[in-house]
């Protein structure tokens, strides 16, 4: 179906203006409408640098404020679609709920009649050529500007432009038209017309992809008089539930969340096209009514149009409101959370690529998955339990009891737990690096990944220690148990530590701790080759299990440092003030290999001091 979809499209349009040279006017100035619609949203992305979607994070702490931003961002930005999109995306990474997610939607839908009042009270009565053409002339002047602002405010003047020169020519191709050919001897009156011009609306808005496009086109055919008023009504309900089709694609490469929300979209604008349908001549009346009210000529029938779009879409928003919980419980009943898969990446789809902050909040959110992955295995990999040692008051003494195998195969957990999700992670902020980033969220994204790859390593290093880990501490073998309870309580106190700082209020995580955990890991990896010494010298240690032990210890200490510097880049906030005061106090690596461990670990604000003895 879709890929006769294209050659179809463009077959009608050259036997169109085969037949009637005039409708090359008509289709033209839609494409001029639609390319105008694109530079605007491009523009608000560009000059936003994120402003519209941190105010969308803000703006759903109630359904009146959902409702309330998604009429604003609509009205400023023209394009419900473009707000539909933004809030699947930022829906599928987590950062707004469901239902403040359709508050959005339900907004959105009353904020596009803004586009139908403009087009009828001022783009069919004013020469809006005349000034699309120094819009456009003044924005390209903009556009080729190094400043991100002034090019993004280039693309949206050009777009406001390319809009009203749209408007133009549709409006000039419906005149002559009238000269030619009569379309209102194709006016279906009654019930057949409803439904008839109702599915073409949607047709229309399928097609092109914008209810806002398909109004404009029908305002502009409306007031050339090619369309009845009757005709004109049902083609802006069938245009409402067309719009949907934008959401409907958007959620395509969205998660269960942003499949819920297109569906949301389908249900109210269905509904509300129904309800409209159903009473439109009591609809008919109340528009009389009001444009009486408000000075409207009973003639002016695209005004009046406006006044419908309007009513109806407010109409349904209030009928649609009181039963918002209803519809929230009826979205998660038909489409159902996934069961969680530890394994599949959780946060990267393509719907939250699609913007900057949805973008690193994912990725950030992915990395966090890796890692909790990553740490259980760490220690089931060493003999130990996630829950015990998260629990315990004496990490030591966890560890000594620790002594039973667990049964797990780490390599394959390590491809199917851990390999996964870090290649997701490298594939996504590849494809984010191909993207225009401003270079505080490139740089961030890429930190990321550095976090992602450290975390890897880390498990890696804990492969190598698996056999001697089962071969030397399920049944006690002297000193080289002792040897390896050490490490291992060494690993299990940084898992616990980090966690620590996972809870810990964002302003109390602090780069100084982990520059002292890192400089006792050095002392720590020094006592322990001391240690080995007078062990061998003393007999009690077999060089045999001297060499596995130090090669073995390498690959732990190389593992903490992996841990620490993951945490330092995940978790560690800089801002201005104490990104400054850090980089003053902070340890550098030959402050780190010069330390001495007569200071024992710092343990975080807010977090318990206690640690297992040092390896002696």
């Amino acid at each position: 179906m879709t890929r006769y979809y294209l050659p179809v499209v463009i077959g009608a349009l050259l036997v169109t203006f085969w037949l009637s040279p005039d409708a090359q006017e008509i289709a033209a100035g839609v494409a001029i409408f639609l390319f105008g619609m694109l530079m605007l949203e491009d523009g608000f992305k560009l000059f936003g640098g994120g402003t519209l979607e941190q105010l969308l994070a803000r703006a759903t702490a109630t359904t009146p404020r959902a409702i309330g931003f998604g009429i604003v961002a609509t009205s400023l930005l023209q394009s419900s679609s473009l707000v539909s999109v933004i809030t699947i995306s930022f829906l599928s990474a987590g950062l707004i709920s469901l239902i403040g997610g359709v508050g959005i939607i339900f907004g959105a839908n009353i904020g596009t009649t803004t586009g139908a009042w403009l087009v009828a009270g001022l783009g069919l009565k004013v020469n809006i050529a005349a000034y699309a053409m120094p819009m456009i002339a003044l924005s390209i002047v903009l556009v080729f500007q190094k400043s991100k602002p002034l090019r993004g405010i280039g693309y949206a003047l050009a777009g406001l432009g390319f809009l009203f020169l749209g408007i133009h020519h549709m409006k000039e191709g419906f005149d002559a038209f009238k000269d030619q050919i009569d379309l209102t001897r194709f006016a279906l009156s009654g019930l057949i017309g409803l439904v008839v011009y109702s599915l073409v609306g949607t047709f229309a808005t399928v097609v092109m992809q914008s209810s806002h496009a398909t109004m404009v086109l029908i305002l502009t055919a409306l007031a050339a008089g090619q369309i009845s008023y009757e005709n004109a009504l049902a083609l802006a309900i069938g245009a409402n539930i067309g719009t949907t089709i934008t959401a409907i694609i958007g959620s395509l490469g969205a998660n269960h969340q942003g499949k819920r929300l297109a569906l949301a979209h389908l249900i109210f604008n269905t509904l509300t096209a129904g309800v409209a349908l159903i009473f439109i001549g009591q609809l008919r009346d109340m528009v009389d009514a009001i444009s009486g009210l408000v000075g409207i000529t009973p003639d002016d029938y695209a005004l009046k149009l406006a006044v419908f779009h309007t009513i109806f879409n407010v109409l349904g928003v209030a009928l649609m409101l009181p039963f918002l919980q209803r519809l929230v419980a009826l979205l998660e009943r038909r489409i159902p959370a996934p069961q969680p898969d530890v394994s599949r990446p959780r946060y990267l789809n393509e719907a939250v690529d699609e913007f900057p902050q949805t973008l690193e909040i994912a990725l950030s959110k992915e990395v966090l998955h890796l890692y909790e992955n990553a740490i259980e295995l760490i220690l089931h990999g060493l003999n130990l339990h996630q829950t015990e040692i998260f629990a315990t008051d004496n990490i030591a003494a966890t560890v000594r009891k620790s002594r039973a195998p667990l049964d797990l195969d780490l390599a394959d957990a390590y491809e199917t737990r851990v390999k996964t999700i870090y290649s997701a992670i490298v594939e996504f902020a590849t494809r984010a690096g191909d993207k225009r980033l401003p270079p505080e969220i490139a740089d961030r994204v890429y930190e990321l990944r550095d976090v992602a790859t450290d975390i890897v390593q880390a498990v890696k290093s804990i492969k190598h220690l698996r056999k001697n880990v089962l071969n030397y501490t399920t049944r006690p073998k002297g000193a080289v148990t002792e040897l390896y309870d050490s490490l291992r309580s060494e690993i299990a106190r940084i898992a616990v530590e980090i966690r620590k700082m996972e809870l810990a209020a964002p302003e109390d995580r602090s780069g100084l701790w982990l520059d002292q955990e890192r400089a006792q890991i050095e002392d720590a990896m020094r006592q322990t080759t001391h240690r080995v010494d007078e062990l061998i010298r003393a007999g009690d240690l077999s060089p045999g299990a001297a060499t596995s032990f130090m090669n073995d210890s390498g690959y732990a200490y190389g593992a903490m440092r992996q841990l620490i510097e993951a945490a330092r880049s995940y978790y560690v906030e800089r801002d201005s003030s104490m990104a400054e005061v850090e980089s003053l106090l902070s340890l550098d690596e030959e402050e780190i290999d010069e330390s001495t461990g007569d200071a024992g670990p710092r343990s975080m604000p807010g977090a318990s001091a206690k640690a297992p003895a040092k390896t002696s």
